[in-house]
Protein backbone atom coordinates (compact mmCIF):
# COMPACT_ATOMS: atom_id res chain seq x y z
CA UNK A 1 0.00 0.00 0.00
CA UNK A 2 1.36 3.38 -1.12
CA UNK A 3 0.73 6.70 -0.37
CA UNK A 4 2.26 9.44 -2.89
CA UNK A 5 2.42 12.83 -3.98
CA UNK A 6 2.06 14.31 -0.40
CA UNK A 7 4.94 16.53 -0.20
CA UNK A 8 4.80 17.29 -4.33
CA UNK A 9 1.08 17.06 -5.27
CA UNK A 10 1.54 14.97 -7.97
CA UNK A 11 -0.87 12.35 -9.24
CA UNK A 12 2.35 9.94 -8.67
CA UNK A 13 0.19 6.47 -9.11
CA UNK A 14 -0.98 7.54 -12.94
CA UNK A 15 2.30 9.20 -13.84
CA UNK A 16 3.90 5.26 -13.10
CA UNK A 17 1.40 3.81 -14.54
CA UNK A 18 1.55 5.93 -18.42
CA UNK A 19 5.26 4.62 -17.51
CA UNK A 20 4.72 1.27 -17.58
CA UNK A 21 2.64 1.33 -20.43
CA UNK A 22 5.31 2.26 -22.45
CA UNK A 23 7.48 -0.24 -21.04
CA UNK A 24 4.70 -3.21 -21.62
CA UNK A 25 4.68 -2.90 -25.23
CA UNK A 26 7.13 -5.70 -25.97
CA UNK A 27 5.30 -8.05 -23.15
CA UNK A 28 1.86 -7.00 -25.45
CA UNK A 29 2.99 -8.01 -28.43
CA UNK A 30 4.90 -11.31 -27.20
CA UNK A 31 0.67 -11.99 -25.68
CA UNK A 32 -0.10 -10.77 -28.85
CA UNK A 33 1.71 -13.92 -30.83
CA UNK A 34 0.61 -16.40 -28.39
CA UNK A 35 -3.01 -15.23 -28.53
CA UNK A 36 -2.42 -16.24 -32.14
CA UNK A 37 -0.75 -18.81 -31.73
CA UNK A 38 -3.43 -20.71 -29.91
CA UNK A 39 -5.90 -19.44 -32.29
CA UNK A 40 -4.07 -21.26 -34.79
CA UNK A 41 -3.88 -24.32 -32.61
CA UNK A 42 -7.35 -24.56 -31.98
CA UNK A 43 -8.13 -24.20 -35.79
CA UNK A 44 -5.97 -27.02 -36.65
CA UNK A 45 -7.45 -29.15 -34.29
CA UNK A 46 -10.83 -28.12 -35.66
CA UNK A 47 -9.15 -29.49 -39.23
CA UNK A 48 -8.29 -32.16 -37.54
CA UNK A 49 -11.51 -33.39 -35.88
CA UNK A 50 -13.22 -32.81 -39.72
CA UNK A 51 -10.70 -35.47 -40.85
CA UNK A 52 -11.29 -37.53 -38.15
CA UNK A 53 -14.97 -37.77 -38.61
CA UNK A 54 -14.70 -38.26 -42.27
CA UNK A 55 -12.07 -40.84 -42.09
CA UNK A 56 -14.46 -42.42 -39.69
CA UNK A 57 -17.21 -42.82 -41.81
CA UNK A 58 -14.91 -44.04 -44.69
CA UNK A 59 -13.69 -46.86 -42.45
CA UNK A 60 -17.28 -47.46 -41.09
CA UNK A 61 -19.14 -47.11 -44.33
CA UNK A 62 -17.48 -47.54 -47.48
CA UNK A 63 -14.71 -50.09 -46.54
CA UNK A 64 -17.72 -52.38 -44.70
CA UNK A 65 -19.13 -55.00 -47.04
CA UNK A 66 -22.12 -54.88 -45.00
CA UNK A 67 -23.09 -52.06 -46.59
CA UNK A 68 -23.27 -53.20 -49.83
CA UNK A 69 -25.22 -56.42 -49.34
CA UNK A 70 -28.10 -55.01 -48.39
CA UNK A 71 -31.38 -56.29 -49.54
CA UNK A 72 -34.90 -56.78 -49.94
CA UNK A 73 -36.21 -60.12 -49.30
CA UNK A 74 -39.80 -60.99 -50.50
CA UNK A 75 -41.75 -63.51 -49.13
CA UNK A 76 -45.12 -65.49 -50.21
CA UNK A 77 -45.95 -66.06 -46.64
CA UNK A 78 -44.16 -63.32 -44.30
CA UNK A 79 -46.18 -64.41 -41.69
CA UNK A 80 -45.02 -68.10 -41.45
CA UNK A 81 -41.54 -67.43 -42.49
CA UNK A 82 -39.26 -64.53 -42.40
CA UNK A 83 -35.52 -64.25 -44.53
CA UNK A 84 -32.98 -61.61 -44.16
CA UNK A 85 -29.30 -61.02 -45.26
CA UNK A 86 -26.42 -61.60 -43.37
CA UNK A 87 -23.05 -61.98 -45.61
CA UNK A 88 -24.55 -63.18 -48.82
CA UNK A 89 -23.13 -60.90 -51.69
CA UNK A 90 -25.12 -62.50 -54.13
CA UNK A 91 -29.17 -62.70 -54.29
CA UNK A 92 -30.83 -66.12 -53.41
CA UNK A 93 -34.15 -67.58 -54.36
CA UNK A 94 -36.07 -70.59 -52.74
CA UNK A 95 -38.78 -72.80 -51.57
CA UNK A 96 -39.44 -74.00 -48.01
CA UNK A 97 -42.19 -76.25 -46.69
CA UNK A 98 -42.23 -76.01 -42.87
CA UNK A 99 -43.06 -79.38 -41.29
CA UNK A 100 -42.93 -78.74 -37.68
CA UNK A 101 -41.76 -75.86 -35.61
CA UNK A 102 -38.56 -76.40 -33.12
CA UNK A 103 -39.42 -76.23 -29.17
CA UNK A 104 -37.44 -76.00 -25.96
CA UNK A 105 -37.20 -79.03 -23.21
CA UNK A 106 -39.63 -78.62 -20.11
CA UNK A 107 -39.55 -80.03 -17.24
CA UNK A 108 -42.10 -79.28 -14.22
CA UNK A 109 -42.09 -80.64 -10.35
CA UNK A 110 -45.58 -82.42 -9.51
CA UNK A 111 -45.83 -80.93 -6.50
CA UNK A 112 -46.13 -77.63 -4.08
CA UNK A 113 -42.61 -76.60 -3.35
CA UNK A 114 -43.65 -73.57 -1.29
CA UNK A 115 -46.91 -72.52 0.38
CA UNK A 116 -49.32 -69.92 -1.28
CA UNK A 117 -48.87 -67.34 0.49
CA UNK A 118 -44.41 -68.30 0.77
CA UNK A 119 -42.72 -64.91 0.45
CA UNK A 120 -40.11 -65.40 -2.23
CA UNK A 121 -37.70 -62.95 -0.44
CA UNK A 122 -37.41 -64.94 2.86
CA UNK A 123 -34.70 -67.11 3.53
CA UNK A 124 -35.95 -70.77 2.94
CA UNK A 125 -34.57 -72.28 6.54
CA UNK A 126 -37.74 -69.97 7.23
CA UNK A 127 -39.81 -71.33 5.36
CA UNK A 128 -39.45 -74.73 6.69
CA UNK A 129 -37.82 -75.91 3.76
CA UNK A 130 -34.94 -78.74 3.93
CA UNK A 131 -33.01 -77.91 0.74
CA UNK A 132 -29.65 -79.31 -0.30
CA UNK A 133 -26.46 -77.88 -0.19
CA UNK A 134 -26.31 -78.04 -3.70
CA UNK A 135 -28.00 -79.22 -7.10
CA UNK A 136 -26.54 -79.91 -10.63
CA UNK A 137 -28.16 -78.75 -13.45
CA UNK A 138 -27.55 -79.81 -17.47
CA UNK A 139 -29.19 -79.25 -20.53
CA UNK A 140 -28.96 -78.90 -24.18
CA UNK A 141 -26.13 -76.63 -25.38
CA UNK A 142 -26.54 -74.25 -28.70
CA UNK A 143 -24.36 -77.13 -30.83
CA UNK A 144 -26.92 -79.82 -29.62
CA UNK A 145 -24.87 -81.93 -27.26
CA UNK A 146 -25.35 -82.01 -23.44
CA UNK A 147 -23.85 -80.09 -21.16
CA UNK A 148 -21.87 -82.80 -19.32
CA UNK A 149 -20.51 -80.48 -16.51
CA UNK A 150 -23.87 -78.76 -16.05
CA UNK A 151 -24.25 -75.90 -13.49
CA UNK A 152 -24.07 -76.16 -9.90
CA UNK A 153 -26.45 -74.14 -7.83
CA UNK A 154 -25.39 -73.46 -4.23
CA UNK A 155 -27.23 -72.73 -1.37
CA UNK A 156 -27.14 -72.06 2.22
CA UNK A 157 -29.11 -70.96 4.97
CA UNK A 158 -29.56 -67.52 3.88
CA UNK A 159 -30.34 -68.35 0.43
CA UNK A 160 -34.34 -67.38 -0.57
CA UNK A 161 -35.99 -69.08 -3.66
CA UNK A 162 -35.82 -65.67 -5.18
CA UNK A 163 -31.66 -65.60 -5.09
CA UNK A 164 -31.97 -69.61 -6.24
CA UNK A 165 -34.03 -68.42 -9.32
CA UNK A 166 -31.83 -65.32 -10.37
CA UNK A 167 -28.73 -67.90 -9.97
CA UNK A 168 -30.23 -70.36 -12.31
CA UNK A 169 -31.90 -67.87 -14.78
CA UNK A 170 -28.04 -65.77 -15.16
CA UNK A 171 -25.98 -68.76 -14.84
CA UNK A 172 -27.46 -71.89 -16.07
CA UNK A 173 -29.05 -73.55 -19.69
CA UNK A 174 -32.46 -73.08 -18.02
CA UNK A 175 -35.11 -70.42 -17.08
CA UNK A 176 -36.47 -71.45 -14.35
CA UNK A 177 -39.80 -69.84 -12.77
CA UNK A 178 -42.01 -70.43 -9.64
CA UNK A 179 -45.49 -70.54 -10.36
CA UNK A 180 -47.14 -68.73 -7.07
CA UNK A 181 -50.93 -70.48 -8.24
CA UNK A 182 -50.15 -73.97 -8.08
CA UNK A 183 -46.62 -73.62 -6.20
CA UNK A 184 -45.03 -75.27 -8.31
CA UNK A 185 -41.37 -75.01 -10.29
CA UNK A 186 -41.09 -75.43 -13.98
CA UNK A 187 -37.84 -75.79 -16.45
CA UNK A 188 -37.68 -74.59 -19.82
CA UNK A 189 -34.52 -75.21 -21.73
CA UNK A 190 -32.87 -71.80 -23.14
CA UNK A 191 -31.86 -73.83 -26.24
CA UNK A 192 -34.49 -75.57 -28.32
CA UNK A 193 -34.58 -78.89 -30.37
CA UNK A 194 -33.41 -82.21 -29.58
CA UNK A 195 -29.85 -83.73 -28.26
CA UNK A 196 -27.41 -84.88 -31.09
CA UNK A 197 -27.98 -88.13 -32.12
CA UNK A 198 -24.97 -90.20 -33.14
CA UNK A 199 -24.85 -91.97 -36.23
CA UNK A 200 -23.35 -95.11 -36.61
CA UNK A 201 -21.41 -96.32 -39.54
CA UNK A 202 -23.93 -99.19 -40.16
CA UNK A 203 -26.58 -95.92 -40.23
CA UNK A 204 -27.94 -96.74 -36.33
CA UNK A 205 -28.80 -93.73 -34.72
CA UNK A 206 -27.82 -93.78 -30.78
CA UNK A 207 -28.99 -91.37 -28.46
CA UNK A 208 -27.07 -91.93 -24.89
CA UNK A 209 -28.97 -88.88 -23.55
CA UNK A 210 -32.63 -88.85 -23.54
CA UNK A 211 -33.57 -85.97 -21.93
CA UNK A 212 -32.75 -82.00 -22.47
CA UNK A 213 -32.90 -81.32 -19.00
CA UNK A 214 -30.95 -83.20 -16.27
CA UNK A 215 -31.35 -81.98 -12.87
CA UNK A 216 -29.15 -84.36 -10.15
CA UNK A 217 -28.35 -83.68 -6.69
CA UNK A 218 -31.72 -82.90 -4.86
CA UNK A 219 -31.22 -85.23 -2.27
CA UNK A 220 -34.21 -83.85 -0.10
CA UNK A 221 -36.20 -83.31 -2.96
CA UNK A 222 -35.99 -79.45 -2.74
CA UNK A 223 -37.55 -79.21 -6.26
CA UNK A 224 -40.19 -81.89 -6.38
CA UNK A 225 -39.04 -83.44 -9.33
CA UNK A 226 -39.04 -87.20 -8.13
CA UNK A 227 -41.94 -87.59 -10.91
CA UNK A 228 -41.36 -84.42 -12.82
CA UNK A 229 -43.66 -83.99 -15.76
CA UNK A 230 -41.08 -83.49 -19.23
CA UNK A 231 -41.16 -82.98 -22.31
CA UNK A 232 -38.53 -83.49 -25.09
CA UNK A 233 -37.37 -80.93 -26.84
CA UNK A 234 -38.00 -80.67 -30.93
CA UNK A 235 -36.09 -79.87 -33.86
CA UNK A 236 -37.65 -77.53 -36.42
CA UNK A 237 -38.30 -80.01 -39.84
CA UNK A 238 -38.62 -78.33 -43.06
CA UNK A 239 -38.22 -78.84 -46.69
CA UNK A 240 -35.97 -76.32 -48.71
CA UNK A 241 -35.41 -76.64 -52.21
CA UNK A 242 -36.67 -80.47 -51.95
CA UNK A 243 -34.10 -81.53 -49.37
CA UNK A 244 -36.25 -82.29 -46.01
CA UNK A 245 -33.99 -80.87 -42.93
CA UNK A 246 -33.54 -80.20 -39.67
CA UNK A 247 -32.59 -77.50 -37.38
CA UNK A 248 -32.47 -76.86 -33.38
CA UNK A 249 -33.64 -73.65 -33.74
CA UNK A 250 -36.37 -71.97 -35.71
CA UNK A 251 -34.12 -69.40 -36.33
CA UNK A 252 -31.27 -70.54 -38.62
CA UNK A 253 -28.70 -69.30 -41.54
CA UNK A 254 -28.08 -70.82 -45.17
CA UNK A 255 -25.99 -69.67 -47.56
CA UNK A 256 -25.19 -66.31 -45.47
CA UNK A 257 -29.59 -65.69 -45.23
CA UNK A 258 -30.99 -65.70 -41.73
CA UNK A 259 -34.82 -67.86 -41.90
CA UNK A 260 -37.35 -67.19 -38.94
CA UNK A 261 -39.40 -70.24 -38.89
CA UNK A 262 -42.90 -68.81 -37.31
CA UNK A 263 -45.39 -71.41 -38.70
CA UNK A 264 -45.52 -74.93 -39.41
CA UNK A 265 -47.69 -74.18 -42.22
CA UNK A 266 -46.84 -77.41 -44.77
CA UNK A 267 -47.44 -75.37 -47.57
CA UNK A 268 -44.39 -73.96 -50.31
CA UNK A 269 -43.24 -70.88 -49.20
CA UNK A 270 -41.34 -69.05 -51.88
CA UNK A 271 -38.93 -66.05 -51.13
CA UNK A 272 -36.21 -64.35 -53.52
CA UNK A 273 -33.97 -61.57 -52.87
CA UNK A 274 -32.63 -58.26 -54.81
CA UNK A 275 -29.91 -55.71 -53.59
CA UNK A 276 -31.95 -53.04 -51.41
CA UNK A 277 -30.66 -50.34 -54.20
CA UNK A 278 -32.19 -47.25 -51.86
CA UNK A 279 -30.20 -48.33 -48.84
CA UNK A 280 -26.85 -48.91 -51.04
CA UNK A 281 -27.87 -45.90 -52.63
CA UNK A 282 -28.15 -43.62 -49.72
CA UNK A 283 -24.66 -44.49 -47.97
CA UNK A 284 -22.64 -43.76 -51.40
CA UNK A 285 -24.53 -40.43 -51.10
CA UNK A 286 -23.59 -39.74 -47.55
CA UNK A 287 -19.99 -40.50 -48.54
CA UNK A 288 -19.32 -37.78 -51.52
CA UNK A 289 -22.02 -35.37 -49.45
CA UNK A 290 -19.12 -35.29 -46.33
CA UNK A 291 -16.52 -35.43 -48.87
CA UNK A 292 -17.68 -32.41 -50.24
CA UNK A 293 -18.41 -30.49 -47.11
CA UNK A 294 -14.94 -31.75 -46.18
CA UNK A 295 -12.74 -30.27 -48.93
CA UNK A 296 -14.94 -27.27 -48.87
CA UNK A 297 -14.34 -26.35 -45.63
CA UNK A 298 -10.46 -26.95 -45.99
CA UNK A 299 -10.32 -25.04 -49.00
CA UNK A 300 -12.30 -22.45 -47.14
CA UNK A 301 -9.63 -22.50 -44.17
CA UNK A 302 -6.45 -22.41 -46.46
CA UNK A 303 -8.11 -18.94 -48.91
CA UNK A 304 -8.94 -17.48 -46.01
CA UNK A 305 -8.31 -13.57 -45.93
CA UNK A 306 -5.33 -12.69 -43.07
CA UNK A 307 -5.73 -8.83 -42.01
CA UNK A 308 -2.33 -8.56 -40.98
CA UNK A 309 -3.58 -4.73 -39.13
CA UNK A 310 -5.87 -6.58 -36.61
CA UNK A 311 -3.94 -8.04 -33.98
CA UNK A 312 -5.07 -9.67 -30.83
CA UNK A 313 -6.52 -7.26 -28.26
CA UNK A 314 -4.95 -7.05 -24.72
CA UNK A 315 -6.64 -6.83 -21.90
CA UNK A 316 -6.15 -2.30 -21.69
CA UNK A 317 -7.52 -2.09 -25.49
CA UNK A 318 -10.66 -4.58 -25.05
CA UNK A 319 -11.74 -2.21 -21.78
CA UNK A 320 -11.73 0.66 -24.23
CA UNK A 321 -14.13 -0.70 -26.70
CA UNK A 322 -17.67 -2.13 -26.23
CA UNK A 323 -18.76 -5.99 -27.01
CA UNK A 324 -19.49 -5.62 -29.98
CA UNK A 325 -16.30 -3.92 -31.59
CA UNK A 326 -14.35 -6.43 -29.71
CA UNK A 327 -16.54 -9.46 -31.43
CA UNK A 328 -16.06 -7.51 -34.79
CA UNK A 329 -12.02 -7.15 -33.88
CA UNK A 330 -11.58 -10.62 -33.42
CA UNK A 331 -13.16 -12.06 -36.09
CA UNK A 332 -10.88 -10.44 -38.28
CA UNK A 333 -8.14 -11.30 -35.81
CA UNK A 334 -8.97 -14.76 -36.22
CA UNK A 335 -8.87 -15.15 -39.92
CA UNK A 336 -6.53 -16.05 -42.23
CA UNK A 337 -4.44 -18.57 -39.21
CA UNK A 338 -5.03 -21.30 -41.59
CA UNK A 339 -3.85 -19.70 -45.05
CA UNK A 340 -1.81 -21.83 -47.43
CA UNK A 341 -0.78 -24.13 -45.15
CA UNK A 342 1.13 -26.74 -46.48
CA UNK A 343 -0.20 -29.71 -44.28
CA UNK A 344 -3.83 -29.22 -45.51
CA UNK A 345 -3.18 -28.00 -49.53
CA UNK A 346 -0.88 -31.37 -49.85
CA UNK A 347 -3.89 -33.52 -48.24
CA UNK A 348 -6.48 -31.54 -50.85
CA UNK A 349 -4.46 -32.73 -53.45
CA UNK A 350 -3.58 -36.08 -52.27
CA UNK A 351 -7.59 -36.71 -52.14
CA UNK A 352 -8.54 -35.60 -55.21
CA UNK A 353 -5.81 -37.69 -56.75
CA UNK A 354 -7.00 -40.47 -54.99
CA UNK A 355 -10.48 -40.28 -56.32
CA UNK A 356 -9.66 -39.55 -59.42
CA UNK A 357 -7.27 -42.63 -60.33
CA UNK A 358 -8.45 -46.06 -61.52
CA UNK A 359 -8.23 -49.47 -59.39
CA UNK A 360 -6.28 -51.98 -61.08
CA UNK A 361 -7.08 -55.49 -60.76
CA UNK A 362 -10.74 -55.32 -60.22
CA UNK A 363 -13.46 -56.68 -62.04
CA UNK A 364 -15.88 -54.09 -63.65
CA UNK A 365 -16.08 -50.65 -63.05
CA UNK A 366 -12.55 -49.24 -62.06
CA UNK A 367 -13.44 -45.53 -61.84
CA UNK A 368 -15.86 -43.63 -60.46
CA UNK A 369 -17.15 -42.08 -63.29
CA UNK A 370 -18.17 -45.49 -64.61
CA UNK A 371 -20.66 -45.75 -61.60
CA UNK A 372 -21.90 -42.35 -61.94
CA UNK A 373 -19.29 -40.14 -59.71
CA UNK A 374 -17.46 -37.35 -61.74
CA UNK A 375 -15.92 -34.28 -60.11
CA UNK A 376 -17.78 -30.90 -60.71
CA UNK A 377 -16.75 -28.97 -64.15
CA UNK A 378 -16.94 -25.85 -61.92
CA UNK A 379 -13.38 -25.29 -61.17
CA UNK A 380 -14.80 -22.63 -58.49
CA UNK A 381 -15.90 -25.86 -56.17
CA UNK A 382 -12.67 -27.42 -56.45
CA UNK A 383 -12.80 -30.88 -56.81
CA UNK A 384 -16.21 -31.43 -55.41
CA UNK A 385 -18.04 -34.27 -56.50
CA UNK A 386 -21.09 -34.99 -58.81
CA UNK A 387 -23.80 -37.75 -58.35
CA UNK A 388 -25.22 -38.89 -61.66
CA UNK A 389 -28.17 -41.38 -59.71
CA UNK A 390 -29.50 -42.66 -62.52
CA UNK A 391 -26.40 -44.19 -63.40
CA UNK A 392 -25.09 -44.66 -59.76
CA UNK A 393 -28.42 -46.37 -59.06
CA UNK A 394 -28.25 -48.55 -62.15
CA UNK A 395 -24.50 -49.83 -61.12
CA UNK A 396 -25.36 -50.47 -57.65
CA UNK A 397 -28.86 -52.37 -58.54
CA UNK A 398 -26.92 -54.52 -61.32
CA UNK A 399 -23.65 -55.48 -59.47
CA UNK A 400 -23.50 -53.97 -55.91
CA UNK A 401 -19.99 -55.54 -55.55
CA UNK A 402 -18.51 -54.03 -58.21
CA UNK A 403 -19.25 -50.88 -56.37
CA UNK A 404 -17.93 -52.56 -53.35
CA UNK A 405 -14.93 -54.12 -54.61
CA UNK A 406 -14.04 -50.05 -56.37
CA UNK A 407 -14.23 -48.72 -53.06
CA UNK A 408 -12.68 -51.25 -50.82
CA UNK A 409 -10.69 -53.66 -52.74
CA UNK A 410 -7.17 -54.47 -50.32
CA UNK A 411 -4.81 -54.78 -52.86
CA UNK A 412 -1.12 -55.36 -52.32
CA UNK A 413 -0.12 -52.22 -54.25
CA UNK A 414 -1.61 -48.15 -54.37
CA UNK A 415 -2.92 -48.37 -57.85
CA UNK A 416 -4.33 -51.68 -56.80
CA UNK A 417 -6.47 -50.54 -53.51
CA UNK A 418 -10.11 -49.53 -53.41
CA UNK A 419 -10.50 -45.78 -53.65
CA UNK A 420 -11.79 -45.46 -49.94
CA UNK A 421 -8.42 -47.60 -48.64
CA UNK A 422 -6.14 -44.56 -50.22
CA UNK A 423 -8.70 -41.72 -48.97
CA UNK A 424 -8.33 -43.60 -45.26
CA UNK A 425 -4.39 -44.01 -45.39
CA UNK A 426 -4.21 -39.94 -46.82
CA UNK A 427 -6.24 -39.13 -44.25
CA UNK A 428 -4.47 -40.87 -41.29
CA UNK A 429 -1.08 -39.05 -42.30
CA UNK A 430 -2.64 -36.06 -42.63
CA UNK A 431 -3.86 -36.60 -39.01
CA UNK A 432 -0.81 -37.40 -38.16
CA UNK A 433 1.27 -34.17 -39.35
CA UNK A 434 -1.53 -32.51 -37.89
CA UNK A 435 -0.95 -33.90 -34.29
CA UNK A 436 2.54 -33.63 -34.72
CA UNK A 437 2.11 -29.63 -35.48
CA UNK A 438 -1.01 -29.08 -33.00
CA UNK A 439 -1.08 -31.76 -30.40
CA UNK A 440 -4.69 -33.12 -29.33
CA UNK A 441 -7.12 -31.78 -26.77
CA UNK A 442 -4.92 -33.94 -24.14
CA UNK A 443 -1.58 -33.33 -25.35
CA UNK A 444 0.46 -31.63 -23.49
CA UNK A 445 2.43 -28.29 -24.80
CA UNK A 446 6.00 -30.37 -24.86
CA UNK A 447 4.43 -32.89 -27.42
CA UNK A 448 4.19 -30.64 -30.49
CA UNK A 449 5.56 -27.96 -32.53
CA UNK A 450 2.88 -25.28 -31.74
CA UNK A 451 2.92 -26.36 -27.74
CA UNK A 452 6.58 -26.00 -27.53
CA UNK A 453 6.62 -22.42 -29.11
CA UNK A 454 3.89 -21.52 -26.54
CA UNK A 455 5.55 -23.01 -23.61
CA UNK A 456 8.75 -20.55 -24.93
CA UNK A 457 6.39 -17.26 -24.76
CA UNK A 458 4.99 -18.57 -21.47
CA UNK A 459 8.48 -18.85 -20.36
CA UNK A 460 9.21 -14.78 -21.79
CA UNK A 461 5.65 -13.76 -20.70
CA UNK A 462 6.97 -14.41 -17.10
CA UNK A 463 10.42 -13.27 -17.51
CA UNK A 464 9.35 -10.04 -18.45
CA UNK A 465 6.81 -9.35 -16.06
CA UNK A 466 9.21 -10.04 -13.45
CA UNK A 467 11.15 -7.52 -15.12
CA UNK A 468 8.76 -4.90 -15.05
CA UNK A 469 7.57 -5.56 -11.46
CA UNK A 470 11.53 -4.92 -11.02
CA UNK A 471 10.72 -1.30 -12.99
CA UNK A 472 7.84 -0.42 -11.08
CA UNK A 473 9.16 -0.80 -8.03
CA UNK A 474 12.04 0.91 -9.15
CA UNK A 475 9.79 3.92 -10.53
CA UNK A 476 8.11 4.06 -7.32
CA UNK A 477 10.64 4.02 -4.85
CA UNK A 478 12.80 7.18 -7.59
CA UNK A 479 9.49 9.10 -7.02
CA UNK A 480 9.50 8.45 -3.37
CA UNK A 481 13.16 9.47 -3.15
CA UNK A 482 11.85 12.67 -4.53
CA UNK A 483 8.97 13.27 -2.33
CA UNK A 484 11.71 13.14 0.40
CA UNK A 485 14.11 15.38 -1.37
CA UNK A 486 10.69 17.73 -1.62
CA UNK A 487 9.73 17.63 1.57
CA UNK A 488 13.29 18.45 3.14
CA UNK A 489 13.28 21.60 1.05
CA UNK A 490 9.47 21.86 1.86
CA UNK A 491 11.03 22.05 5.92
CA UNK A 492 14.29 23.82 5.32
CA UNK A 493 12.16 26.65 3.82
CA UNK A 494 9.38 26.26 6.20
CA UNK A 495 12.76 26.78 9.04
CA UNK A 496 14.48 29.73 7.18
CA UNK A 497 10.92 31.35 6.88
CA UNK A 498 10.51 31.31 10.48
CA UNK A 499 13.85 32.19 11.01
CA UNK A 500 13.93 35.47 9.10
CA UNK A 501 10.33 36.61 10.59
CA UNK A 502 11.41 36.07 14.36
CA UNK A 503 14.78 38.21 13.18
CA UNK A 504 12.49 41.44 12.13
Amino acid sequence: MRITGLASGMDTESIIKDLMKAQRIPLDKIMQKKQYMEWQRDDYRSANKKLFDFRTLTSDTMIRQSTYIQKTVTSSAPDDISVKNVNSTSDFTGKINVKQLAEAATMQSTERVLASDADLTKKLKDLNVTVPTSFTIKTIKADGTLDKDGYIVKLDENSTMQSVLDDINKNSGVNAFYDSFTGKMAFTAKNSGELAKTIAADGTITNNNPSEIIIEGDTNNFLKLEDAVATDGKNAIFIYNGLETQRQSNTFQINGFEVSLKKASNTDITFSSAPDTDKILASVTKFVDEYNKLIENLNSEIREKKYRDFHPLSTEQKADMKEKEIELWEEKAKSGTLRNDSVLSNALGQLRSALNSAVSGVAGADRLSEIGISTSSNYMENGKLVIDETKLRKAISDDPNQVYELFAADGATDSEKGLARRLVATLDETRKKVIEKAGTDSAVNTTFSLGRTLKGYDDQISRFELRLQNIETRYFKQFSAMESVILRANNQSSYLMNAFGGGQ
